[in-house]
């Protein structure tokens, strides 16, 4: 009962305030991957000895990446309405007729071609202006991250965003989208804190140089 009430609320709001729906449920989504990335770094990465030094979760660091779904949760909508109108699964006019299969890999791929790279470059740069970083360093980290975190995206997404075209309604692929994301921002997380900790380490080097 409260998840079909969950849902009633959901659908509400989407059809009074869709983008704003959209830009807080996407927020929320990619902060909870965060705080699952932050913990599970503490799990894995650290060794016996550092275990025993106190941890303190990173609140900023959550905070960015709930500015960063916010900000995209209404662009990823208007994205998919684009799909929608230009992309139909079924011929015009039909609501139930058969999906097609060709058009349904041609929505796929215009996801994957199109948005992804413009999402994953947004991701990129838009982590390293709030995270105070320079145009040379967030310039190193295109150069680091773009292109792995783009073959990875590649690997992951065209099955999901599949089912997601393919079953679920409108005003709900971007929820799906952003739950399936909590392990992708979990991806993201992790790869971003790597980049913080070779930048940060290669900038320490360089002033005890200086």
């Amino acid at each position: 009962m409260t998840s079909v009430a969950l849902a009633r609320v959901y659908q509400q709001s989407f059809e009074s305030h869709p983008y704003t729906t959209l830009a807080f449920t996407n927020g929320a989504l990619n902060a909870l991957g965060d705080v699952v990335a932050q913990f599970t770094q503490r799990v894995v990465e650290q060794g016996p000895e550092e275990r025993r030094k106190e941890w303190r979760y990173d609140i900023p660091r959550t905070l960015r990446f709930f500015a960063f779904g916010f900000g995209m949760g209404p662009l990823i909508g208007r994205w998919n309405f684009f799909l929608e109108r230009h992309f139909p699964l079924r011929s015009l006019g039909s609501k139930t007729g058969k999906v097609s299969v060709r058009a349904l890999a041609r929505r796929v791929g215009a996801d994957q071609l199109f948005m992804a790279p413009i999402g994953l470059g947004i991701f990129i740069g838009s982590m390293g202006i709030m995270e105070g970083r320079d145009a040379e360093h967030i310039k190193q980290r295109y150069k680091d991250l773009y292109k792995p975190a783009l073959m990875a995206n590649w690997q992951v997404w065209p099955l999901a965003q599949l089912i997601n075209f393919r079953f679920m309604p409108l005003p709900y692929r971007v929820p799906f989208q952003s739950t399936c994301g909590v392990f992708w921002t979990l991806y993201l997380s992790l790869l971003n804190a790597k980049e913080d900790e070779i930048q940060d380490h290669d900038r320490d080097t360089q002033h005890v140089v200086k």
